[in-house]
This record gives structure tokens, C-alpha cells and sequence, in this order.
């Protein structure tokens, strides 16, 4: 009934436990998940899961934030995300909420290696799960530089864990890209979220865990897992006056689509 597009199942707090996690995914009707990469280091890891359980698919990318890790090279993360059940570049984007005495210009490393994931996605013609945080503008703007300023001109994707303004998803949507709201919806304190969920087309929707962090309400504090993503399609849900079950069968369709998953009967 539901997919979780995006979650960590290789982190430790979670990869120790992954068949009681399937298990509680069973029971909640959780029938999929994206695992998401976020070092070269991590992706044996994540591939491995994907190649072991048919409910899981996985990506190749190394995470913005990452630092003092192997830096992805064209042909390394293409060789890598043309594997069996890799079904996205990523996670990748730009962060500068922790420049750490840098400035912004000090940050094209970041960019670099945002380039080198939109230029793989391009040549394989997969989707890109985007991570960006207090980076939208040069998010959008690296991302409209490599397609050549051509709207829907890249191999669009997923804006995942939106946290930022109608204005930013206005603008990823023309770029063609879907949005993911997580956990962070359900917070007391996320009105104005709860308002861009509620302008965001359904059919680019897209539901997440992000776990194991970010435990939706009730759950808030605890280790997330994917078990825990239809509170977030509740909220989304509630925000768009619509039922569960409508929100679980559109964010399920969008995923197929997306990410080339198998339709379930």
C-alpha cells in the first residue's frame, strides 16, 4: 500500500535489524522502499540489500555533506548505478548549513560533485534524489546550468525531505521534479510545510522516512524506520483534505514511475 522512498536501511542503528524491520513494514502495509546511498564506501552495503530482499531497490551517489570519503568520478558512479536494481543517482545536492568557517564560493567542491551526479543521471537517463539545505538557489540554478536552461530538459527526480518554500518547489516542479515530504510534516511546529504539501500536485508527490532519522509524530525522538511512513501520508493526507488511501495509491504510483519499479497487483 505504501513505498518509502527514501531511507537508510545501510546505517547501523537499522542494517542490524533489517528482517524485524521488514517484519513491522509487513504489518503497517509497507510494501517497498528506496535505500538510499550516501558514500561509494556505504554502496556494496546498500546494493546488497536491494539485491537481497525483492521489496528493496537501491541508489549510487555520495551525499553533499560527506567529506574525507572517495569523490565520484563520471564513469565510476555510472558503472556503479547501471547494477541490477539501482534505480536513482543520489543522494546528492548542496549543503551549506554547516559551512564551519567557509564561505559559499569555499563550497564548489559541493557543486562539482553535484555536476558529476546530474551529468551521470543524464547519461542513463535515471532520476536524481536531491538533498538541499539553505542551498536552494544554487540547487536550482546547477541543476537548470546542466540542462541547458531547458525546462523538463534533465532526467528530473525527487526534491527529498522538502523542507523549504512554495516558491522552491514552484520552481523544482518546472524543472520536473517530484517532491518528498518525510517525517517533518507531522511537527507542531511545520504549518507552512503543511501549506506547500497542500500545493504540490498529488501526481508529484512523493512520501518518505528518511530513516532512521526524523520519527514522525507519535513517534518523534524515536529511531525511525520505514515501518513508520503512513503517519507521514496521513498528514499529507489531512493537509490535502483527501483520504489515506487515496495519498497511499498516488505516492505508490509516482514511485513506480519515478524509479521504474514493478506495479503490484
Amino acid at each position: 500500500m505504501f513505498v518509502d522512498s527514501h531511507c537508510h536501511l545501510s546505517f547501523p542503528e537499522l542494517r542490524e535489524r533489517v528482517d524485524a524491520i521488514r517484519a513491522d513494514m509487513a504489518a503497517a502495509r509497507v510494501d517497498r522502499a528506496v535505500v538510499i546511498c550516501t558514500t561509494l564506501e556505504e554502496f556494496e552495503t546498500v546494493h546488497g540489500l536491494a539485491m537481497r530482499y525483492d521489496n528493496f531497490w537501491a541508489t549510487a551517489g555520495v551525499h553533499p555533506d560527506n567529506e574525507g570519503v572517495t569523490e565520484p568520478d563520471q564513469a565510476t558512479l555510472a558503472a556503479l548505478a547501471r547494477r541490477d536494481k539501482v534505480v536513482a543517482i543520489g543522494e546528492t545536492g548542496l549543503d551549506y548549513y554547516r559551512l564551519n568557517g567557509r564561505s559559499v564560493a569555499d563550497m564548489a567542491w559541493q557543486r562539482e560533485r553535484f555536476r558529476v551526479h546530474i551529468r551521470v543521471a543524464r547519461e542513463l537517463a535515471k532520476p536524481l534524489v536531491i538533498h538541499t539545505r539553505s542551498a536552494s538557489d544554487d540547487t536550482l540554478a546547477v541543476l537548470r546550468e546542466e540542462q541547458g536552461g531547458v525546462v523538463h530538459g534533465g532526467p528530473g527526480g525527487v526534491f527529498h525531505c522538502f523542507t523549504e518554500t512554495a516558491e522552491v518547489a514552484r520552481a523544482a516542479l518546472d524543472l520536473g521534479f517530484m517532491i518528498s515530504f518525510s517525517g517533518i510534516i507531522t511537527f507542531r511546529n511545520a504549518q507552512d510545510l503543511r501549506d506547500v504539501a497542500a500545493f504540490v500536485p498529488l501526481d508529484r508527490c512523493l512520501i518518505e522516512t528518511d530513516s532512521p532519522y526524523l520519527a514522525p509524530v507519535p513517534m518523534r525522538g524515536k529511531t525511525n524506520t520505514p515501518a513508520l511512513v503512513p503517519h507521514v501520508a496521513a498528514e499529507l493526507a489531512k493537509a490535502k483534505g483527501l483520504s489515506i488511501e487515496a495519498v497511499a495509491e498516488a505516492t505508490s504510483r509516482n514511485a513506480e514511475r519515478l524509479f521504474g519499479l514493478p506495479a503490484l497487483a
